[in-house]
Order: C-alpha cells, then sequence, then structure tokens
C-alpha cells in the first residue's frame, strides 16, 4: 500500500517547526516519517532543524534531481529530498513543511496529498516574528501582508488552529492524520 503525503503549510512564525518538534515522537510512533528540508539559509539561524546548503549547492542538487519537490519563497530557496519518493512507495507516510504557493504542484505531483494549513490570529503571528528576529520589520510585515493574500486563496486543505496552546495543536494534528491515513 501506498503511503500518504502530509503537507504542512502555513506563514511564516504560525509554529510548524515547533508543532513537528512536539509531535516528533507520537507521529513515530504512528508510522509517519518527517521529511527534513533544505534551505539555503544560514545554518547559524535560528529555526527549523534543517540542512542548511549555499544556493550554488542548492543549484546542484535540485538540477541532479535530490529533491521530490523544490521551490522558491521570501528569498530563499527550499527543497524535500527525492528519498520520500522510496518512503511512500514502501507504505509509509511522510510530514512535509510545505509552501503555501507550492501547494498546487505538490498536489499535482502527489495527487492523494493531505494538506494542513497551519493557522494562527495575525496579532500573534506578528508577535512571534517579532520575537524570533529573523527578519526586519519591513520583512515581518511582507510576510504578514502575504499572509492575508493566502488566506482566502486555498482549496482543499484542513484548517489547523495554532493559536492556543502547542499540546493542543499537537493532539489535533495527530487527530487528523488518525482520521485521514486510511483516505486517498
Amino acid at each position: 500500500m501506498q503511503g500518504r503525503l502530509i503537507y504542512l503549510i502555513g506563514p511564516s512564525g504560525a509554529g510548524k517547526d515547533s508543532l513537528l518538534d512536539a509531535a516528533r515522537a507520537a507521529l513515530a510512533e504512528r508510522g509517519v516519517r518527517i521529511a527534513r528540508r533544505v534551505i539555503t539559509r544560514s545554518p547559524e539561524a535560528v529555526g527549523e532543524a534543517a540542512h542548511s546548503v549555499s544556493a550554488e549547492q542548492f543549484e546542484r542538487m535540485e538540477a541532479g534531481q535530490a529533491f521530490a519537490l523544490s521551490w522558491r519563497a521570501n528569498e530563499l530557496a527550499y527543497g524535500i529530498p527525492a528519498e520520500i519518493d522510496a518512503w511512500l512507495a514502501a507504505g509509509e507516510h511522510v510530514l512535509v513543511n510545505g509552501s503555501r504557493g507550492y501547494l498546487p504542484a505538490a498536489r499535482q505531483r502527489y495527487p492523494n496529498l493531505l494538506a494542513v494549513l497551519l493557522t494562527v490570529e495575525q496579532d500573534v503571528l506578528r508577535e512571534r516574528l517579532l520575537t524570533r528576529g529573523r527578519e526586519t520589520p519591513e520583512q515581518i510585515e511582507a510576510r504578514l501582508a502575504r499572509n492575508e493574500l493566502f488566506s482566502g486563496e486555498l482549496d482543499d486543505y484542513i484548517r489547523l488552529d495554532n493559536s492556543a496552546s502547542l499540546a493542543s495543536s499537537v493532539e489535533r494534528l495527530l487527530q487528523l492524520i488518525d482520521e485521514h491515513r486510511q483516505c486517498g
């Protein structure tokens, strides 16, 4: 039986990395692998445990078909390693930290993917972005504006609000995965 791709999306600062870290053990117990993204961000940057590479390295990897999925957003390049295809073929479910803008292309490649949109109230999002200190105030405002743009453009996804406690978000994510693991 083919595994299912679980495509987690949401604005930067919504808490995708925190959610994945908090749910990691419970996801593993359910046979769900979390794919580690490749990003052209400095390894010293605070945030997800991604594999950081230079823009040149990324280009070479992309040209060598090292990625199952790859996209550009927020002046960075992101890639999901091609090994996820072997995991899916072996019947494992795979959760990736994806991109809202790339969702249509991801869905074209993986038609039965489960899209989960992690949302957070705008004022909570602004505070999280300010607290993490990765972007300038102008970049934060651009991210908030982008979030507003995307809020009405997506379809066929499940919304998961992460404005409250992380524990409740983890519980709801696990419920969603359990409910949808046989679908598709």
